[in-house]
């Protein structure tokens, strides 16, 4: 299917909830972070106020979702908050097109220094975004030099 990707809106959030929760958590306790996120009611360590959420969507639903934010943490400009794709959909490019929707808003914001927090333990997403050009910061966190290049 194609799938289309648009800035999120408060009408998302559920679905957003629910995706997220495949990976970890409940959809209740998703549907209150990625609120409070959005609304800037809970920031990251060293999180600037602009933020953004975009999903990804085809005739059945949405997808896929990506959120971030600028920030100073480890000297970078902006930080990739959260990237998720729904388990079904998984593998036909969705997360790839929303990290280049994320990462055009971080361009139109100044930001090409990008880092992300990864578990050493979490190979398929470290592996994913090693392959969109991301390096090691340190055991805990990836960065992308300059995420123009995605």
């Amino acid at each position: 299917m194609d799938e289309i990707c648009r800035r999120a809106q408060q009408s998302d959030i559920a679905e957003m909830a629910k995706i997220r929760a495949e990976d970890s958590g409940t959809e209740q306790y998703w549907r209150e972070r990625i609120e409070r996120y959005l609304s800037q009611q809970v920031s990251p360590k060293e999180a600037l106020r602009p933020r953004a959420a975009f999903v990804c969507a085809n005739a059945e639903g949405i997808v896929g979702l990506v959120a971030g934010h600028l920030t100073r943490r480890f000297e970078c400009e902006g930080e990739l908050e959260w990237i998720s794709v729904e388990k079904q959909a998984r593998g036909r490019g969705i997360a790839t097109k929303l990290l280049r929707c994320m990462a055009e808003w971080f361009v139109e914001n100044q930001a090409r220094r990008i880092c992300v927090d990864v578990q050493p333990s979490n190979k398929v997403a470290r592996s994913f975004y090693r392959k969109h050009g991301a390096e090691e910061l340190n055991p805990h966190w990836m960065v992308w030099n300059d995420v123009g290049g995605i």
